[in-house]
């Protein structure tokens, strides 16, 4: 389970792990809180009160400091996996749903042609889409684009990035995520 760090100012920074959190609670860099209380860490017991320290940790936190990116010029890294999950399993070529592993990273124009290994350059296609195509463009190969990239926002990558993401941090997520977003339908 992890929890969603963002900055005082809202931003997504990163995806913690929950004793990553509990430390941002104790040096009280915290400055607030959404969602659900995923956790209850319990510490010692005070010498005069006899009273348990405890932090509670919820899922979504805003810490203290400047946001260390900026959304408008940051390139979300591109992996297979968030690629597949931009694209929703779904061929480019033919439109069939596939597993995961029954997908490749298809390249518009060709890496051979020089093509770039980049969010505009790339699409998901099936095996056999992909073979099919082999080292030419979609034009070249009568093939064309059921759907076109586009290169994922902030807000769209922490969801591609996370495959385990509680409810409350994805309402949050999607109510930034662009309008024209391919995650949204």
């Amino acid at each position: 389970m992890k929890v969603l760090k963002l900055s005082a100012q809202g931003l997504p920074q990163s995806w913690i792990s929950l004793e990553e959190a509990v430390t941002h609670y104790a040096a009280g860099d915290v400055r607030w809180e959404l969602g659900a209380r995923i956790a209850l860490f319990r510490g010692g017991h005070n010498a005069l009160t006899g009273a348990q320290s405890q932090i509670p940790v919820s899922s979504i936190i805003g810490t203290r400091g400047a946001p260390g990116i900026n959304p408008f010029e940051l390139t979300p890294s591109l992996t297979n996996s968030k690629l597949f999950t931009r694209d929703r399993n779904v061929c480019a070529y033919c439109g069939g749903h596939f597993h995961e592993h029954d997908l490749t990273r298809e390249h518009i124009v060709p890496v051979a042609r020089q093509g770039l290994n980049h969010w505009m350059n790339v699409v998901t296609a099936c095996r056999a889409c992909n073979h099919r195509k082999g080292p030419r463009t979609p034009e070249q190969a009568h093939m064309p684009l059921l759907y076109a990239p586009y290169v994922p926002s902030l807000w769209e990558d922490f969801i591609l990035r996370n495959r385990r993401i509680l409810a409350d941090q994805m309402e949050f997520l999607m109510a930034h995520v662009p309008k024209s977003s391919r995650l949204l339908s």
